[in-house]
């Protein structure tokens, strides 16, 4: 059996840190992965001149599967971002964040189980008609749904609920002040959910949406939305079970996907031994179940239940005073 290779893209500030923690793991749990290292973010703005060489993007077409820890985009200075980049590049038109209730986590909320799947390549963050005035006194940008794009991101959502045993799918919109592109992602939503009478179709407006997810957020189950809304509401979830550090999230295409951390890259406390890795952790999680290796996620998530559960060598974050290291011991000694 050919050695699985994978791009590994450590990214900034504390991505080395989180990055490193995972492989570790991945290595115990006896994935024996052949990694690729690659630049990207400011790292390989310092090394390459450029915050995405082209031998990144080669090695990901390449291996067609990478896990990355968070890159930093320079604000205000014209770059692109790098993660709408590689989802344009890669046509990584799924995003994927899970959302699950670890007990030990301090967060507000218990027994929350909802996955997010966003629309990611159109909407307003496909970067149509940007144009700022002379004057600079006025901007416009344009939001761009078709047809295909909405019916492959809700029919990705009902085959997961599917595959999943899950048994709601929410479509989140805003059709009726955003009648042409909220409305057609809508109209094709419900064409969508009727091939689907197993599993219930129900539709919200994001603002109500919102307002739910506080109030009553064990009615939700899998969400389907564009993107704009789906970013938003996806770190909404987040909060729900004690923030993006327990957050993974993975971009998927026809051929290719990228599994991340989703939260910022903390250049303060880049180094120090004080990271919380559990984000990319279950990115990795992610990962393996999408190589068919879901034996492997289950052993992980369990063990990582089991450290923050117990609140055995956590991170201050979980209310512990151990480091990143130490965290990632707790778990390597559970596999």
């Amino acid at each position: 059996m050919t050695q699985q290779h994978i791009t590994v893209i450590r990214g900034d500030g504390i991505g080395p840190d989180i990055i490193d923690a995972t492989t570790k793991i991945l290595d115990k749990v006896g994935c024996d992965f052949a990694y690729d290292y690659a630049d990207a973010g400011l790292v390989a703005l310092e090394e390459h001149g450029e915050l995405l060489p082209q031998a990144t993007l080669d090695l990901i077409a390449k291996n067609k599967v990478a896990l990355k820890g968070p890159l930093t985009t320079p604000v205000g200075e014209g770059f692109t971002s790098i993660n709408v980049s590689l989802r344009k590049q890669f046509k990584l038109y799924a995003n994927l964040r899970p959302v699950i209730s670890f007990k030990g986590t301090k967060a507000r909320y218990e027994d929350i189980d909802i996955i997010t799947v966003r629309e990611n390549t159109q909407g307003m963050y496909s970067g149509l008609g940007q144009v700022v005035s002379e004057d600079g006194n006025e901007a416009e940008a344009m939001s761009k749904i078709t047809r295909d794009g909405a019916e492959k991101i809700v029919t990705f959502a009902y085959e997961l609920a599917r595959r999943e045993g899950r048994k709601k799918v929410t479509a989140v919109h805003k059709a009726n002040i955003l009648k042409s592109t909220s409305g057609l992602f809508l109209k094709v939503a419900r064409e969508v959910g009727e091939r689907y009478p197993d599993i219930e179709s129900t539709e919200m407006i994001v603002d109500n949406t919102c307002m739910q997810l506080v109030m009553n957020p064990h009615q939700f189950d899998v969400i389907v939305t564009t993107n704009l809304f789906g970013d938003i509401l996806s770190d909404l979830c987040a909060g729900l079970v004690g923030g993006l550090g327990m957050a993974p999230g993975a971009n998927i295409g026809e051929d290719c996907a990228i599994f991340e951390a989703v939260h910022g890259s903390a250049p303060d406390i880049a180094g120090k031994n004080l990271a919380n890795p559990t984000s990319v952790i279950l990115a990795a999680a992610q990962m393996l179940e999408y190589l068919n290796m879901g034996d492997k996620a289950e052993k992980i998530r369990s063990a990582l239940k089991d450290v923050i559960e117990t609140g055995d060598r956590t991170t201050r974050d979980l209310g512990g005073e151990a480091g990143t290291n130490e965290f990632t011991q707790a778990l390597i000694d559970r596999l």
